[in-house]
């Protein structure tokens, strides 16, 4: 467990980064309209590894992603995609990249300046540097938590997401982070609060007031706790 610790330095409030999860369409799309109405989303991703896995995943993925896009810009939230660098391209939004899938330089090259790339860099301060030193705009490190989405992924340390923190680009936490739990990161200069599960799961008519939630603890981010 990562432990909070007091701090007379402020930093920027971190932003909610939202990445769907794998419900049936209309559902999906009803959630995502309920979180991006209340104006607390400042990063959506499309994730939708399960419609991938369909024999027509690939078709099936970019008329969500059309529309899901389409319903972003009504709100004025930037996008990503999760791996693929051609859709992006395609839809004019940035991408998400794992370590194996895709280079930053291949997404930087590919999409227009303005995209967001964003690189998977686990608890790796090494990979922190590479991310920054390709151009990616933001590293993610995790994960903070077990979750639902990765079970099994190896759980980092304080000090790792610390080092990160150093490396001058902007840090993404991720891994079964709630608005309960995040204060235990609280006061460290992180950009981004990756979440699926904690707003996603939920029913659509409970994630406007989830959303609120994450909120007022974000509010309270650069109060030193004793």
């Amino acid at each position: 467990m990562i432990q909070p610790s007091a701090s007379t330095v402020s930093y920027a409030i971190p932003k909610l980064y939202l990445l769907t999860n794998d419900d049936e369409f209309s559902l999906l799309y009803q959630k995502l309209e309920a979180a991006l109405a209340t104006g607390l989303i400042a990063l959506l991703q499309i994730r939708r590894k399960q419609i991938l896995a369909l024999s027509d995943g690939a078709s099936v993925l970019y008329k969500e992603a059309l529309q899901i896009v389409d319903l972003a810009k009504t709100y004025n939230v930037p996008v990503v995609i999760n791996d693929n660098i051609a859709l992006a391209a395609k839809l004019g939004v940035g991408v998400h990249l794992g370590q194996q899938d895709g280079d930053v330089s291949e997404a930087t090259q590919s999409l227009a300046p303005n995209q967001i790339v964003g690189r998977t860099c686990h608890g790796d301060v090494t990979l922190v540097k590479a991310a920054k030193n390709e151009g990616a705009n933001y590293a993610a490190m995790g994960a903070i938590f077990a979750s639902n989405t990765k079970p099994n992924a190896d759980i980092i340390s304080r000090q790792q997401l610390i080092e990160g923190c150093q490396q001058g680009i902007k840090i993404c936490v991720i891994g079964g982070l709630t608005a309960e739990n995040i204060s235990e990161l609280a006061g460290l200069p992180i950009t981004y609060i990756a979440v699926v599960g904690d707003i996603m799961d939920l029913a659509v008519h409970q994630i406007a007031t989830r959303c609120q939630q994450w909120q007022q603890v974000l509010n309270k981010w650069n109060i030193p706790v004793a």
